[in-house]
């Protein structure tokens, strides 16, 4: 499960391009199994490397400048996350150590992505994202990125801040599903006879 979030602050790499794909965050070819980790390399490759085989940098992208590339923030800009739903680019920014996407938008599934691998998806608008300076502090109890209130679904921001995967999430209830259970065991006995 991910760590619980509840203040992230740091340097925020400025990648404020609109639809940045997954296949931008993470290309297809830098998938090479089906597990979660070994994908931190292969983060934004495309455009971090002037030779992504050689692995030969480019030093024009943020995320080789040295005050980059350990934050734990991007700055992003809109529809974020577009493309495939590839649950690997949220997987290959949380290997690589960012805990916050702040953009004017993201695409619905990469969103979910984001919350269920412990990575706070913030969304402002452009102008307050242009004047954000570093160090960028995201505090999900205040609901402020350096002052500007955002806004996140219960549910996501209980995840978030508890370190919940989706089913913890749901055990939390563990108690209500019993009691329904039970109860429904007694409304619809014949429901139950094969799993006796």
């Amino acid at each position: 499960m991910p760590a619980p979030l509840r203040i992230i602050c740091g340097p925020a790499l400025p990648f404020r391009e609109d639809n940045v794909d997954t296949d931008i965050i993470i290309p297809s070819r830098e998938i090479k199994g089906t597990g979660r980790t070994g994908l931190a390399a292969g983060l934004f490759a495309n455009r971090r490397y002037l030779d992504p085989v050689a692995r030969l940098e480019n030093p024009d992208f943020p995320l080789n400048w040295p005050q980059f590339r350990k934050a734990p923030i991007w700055l992003a800009g809109a529809n974020v996350g577009c493309g495939s739903s590839r649950e690997h680019a949220a997987w290959a920014l949380a290997e690589h150590g960012f805990r916050a996407v702040i953009a004017e938008s993201f695409n619905p599934i990469f969103f979910a992505n984001c919350v269920r691998n412990g990575i706070a998806p913030v969304v402002l608008p452009r102008e307050v994202i242009a004047s954000l300076a570093n160090p960028v502090t995201v505090d999900l109890e205040a609901m402020q990125v350096n002052g500007h209130p955002f806004t996140l679904p219960d549910e996501a921001r209980t995840m978030l801040m508890e370190g919940l995967d989706p089913i913890a999430l749901t055990l939390l209830e563990a108690d209500a599903i019993a009691a329904w259970q039970e109860q429904d065991r007694r409304a619809r006995p014949w429901a139950w006879l094969a799993r006796q």
